[in-house]
C-alpha cells in the first residue's frame, strides 16, 4: 500500500499548467529535474537550462520541451538562452530558478574564487534569468516565479559560509522582487531541508565513511524521520507556480519535514 505522501502526490491536478510556458534552471538532475517533469506533466511547455551537457533529456509530459546548455551565472549565455526559449515556447508564464551548488568552508577557508562561484550560480543566476524573463512574462499578462532557497537561509551548519549566505540572499531577493513586480508577477521561494539528490549524496561521501549511514543520520534530524524526495519539493514549487496560490507572493515556503521545528537536544 502506498504511503500517505505517495497517495497525496497522485492527487495533483493533471492539467494545472496546460498551455503555459516555463523555464527551469538547474534542470539536469535532482530537484530541478523533478520540477521540470512536474510542470511538463501538468501540461506546460518547458525549457530546461543547465550547464551539464549530457543530462538534459526532456521530461515526460503532455507538451513540448526543449533544452539549453547554459552557464546561468554568465549574462550573455542567459540572455541568449532565455530569448531562444521564448521563441521556442512562444510565451513564458513560469520561471523556476533552481540552479545551485554547494561548496564547504568557513570564510577563512573559502577562497575568493569559490565565494564568487557560489554566489554566481546560487544568486546571480536568479537575478539574470529574472531580469530577462520578467519583461517577457509581462507581455502576456504576468506569471509566477519560484526561487529555490534552503533551510540554510534560516539556520547554518559549520563550514557552509558561502552557501548559507547565498541562500539567505535568495530569500531577501525573493521579497524584493515580489514588491517590485506585483501585482502582475508573483514571486515566492521554497526552502527545502535534506533532499535525496546527487548533491546530498556527494556531501555524504565527503564527510562520512558510510554515505548511506550519513544520510540516515540526517534523516533522523527531520520530524518525519526521512529526507525528502525531489518530487515532494517539486509539488511545493508547482503549488506556488500555479493558480492554486493566486493570493501568495513574497513568501518562503519551508519544505523540511519538520527539521527546523524541534529545539536541539529535545
Amino acid at each position: 500500500m502506498a504511503d500517505a505522501s505517495e497517495r497525496l502526490h497522485e492527487l495533483t491536478a493533471p492539467d494545472d499548467f496546460a498551455g503555459l510556458g516555463a523555464i527551469v534552471t538547474g534542470a539536469a538532475q535532482g530537484i530541478g529535474s523533478a520540477i521540470a517533469t512536474r510542470l511538463a506533466a501538468g501540461g506546460a511547455s518547458v525549457a530546461l537550462l543547465d550547464v551539464a551537457p549530457s543530462a538534459l533529456p526532456p521530461p515526460v509530459g503532455k507538451a513540448t520541451s526543449t533544452s539549453f546548455i547554459v552557464d546561468v551565472s554568465d549574462a550573455g549565455e542567459v540572455t541568449s538562452a532565455v530569448n531562444a526559449a521564448h521563441r521556442k515556447l512562444g510565451r513564458i508564464d513560469v520561471l523556476v530558478s533552481c540552479a545551485g551548488i554547494q561548496r564547504y568552508g568557513s570564510v577563512v577557508e573559502t577562497s575568493e574564487e569559490v565565494w564568487d562561484e557560489v554566489m554566481g550560480v546560487n544568486l546571480k543566476s536568479m537575478y539574470l534569468v529574472s531580469k530577462h524573463c520578467i519583461p517577457l512574462m509581462e507581455q502576456t499578462g504576468g506569471g509566477a516565479i519560484v526561487n529555490v532557497a534552503s533551510v540554510q537561509a534560516f539556520r547554518a551548519q559549520r563550514s557552509v559560509a558561502a552557501y548559507a549566505a547565498s541562500k539567505a540572499a535568495v530569500v531577501s531577493l525573493t521579497r524584493a522582487m515580489a514588491v517590485d513586480h506585483a501585482p502582475t508577477i508573483r514571486v515566492n521561494a521554497v526552502a527545502p531541508g535534506s533532499v535525496d539528490t546527487p548533491m546530498l549524496r556527494n556531501a555524504a561521501r565527503l564527510f562520512a565513511d558510510d554515505p548511506d549511514e550519513a544520510v540516515e543520520e540526517w534523516a533522523r534530524m527531520h520530524l518525519l524521520g526521512r529526507v525528502a524526495r525531489p518530487e515532494e519539493v517539486a509539488e511545493a514549487v508547482a503549488f506556488l507556480a500555479s493558480a492554486r496560490s493566486s493570493f501568495i507572493t513574497g513568501t518562503s515556503l519551508v519544505v523540511d519535514g519538520g527539521l527546523l521545528v524541534r529545539i536541539p537536544g529535545t
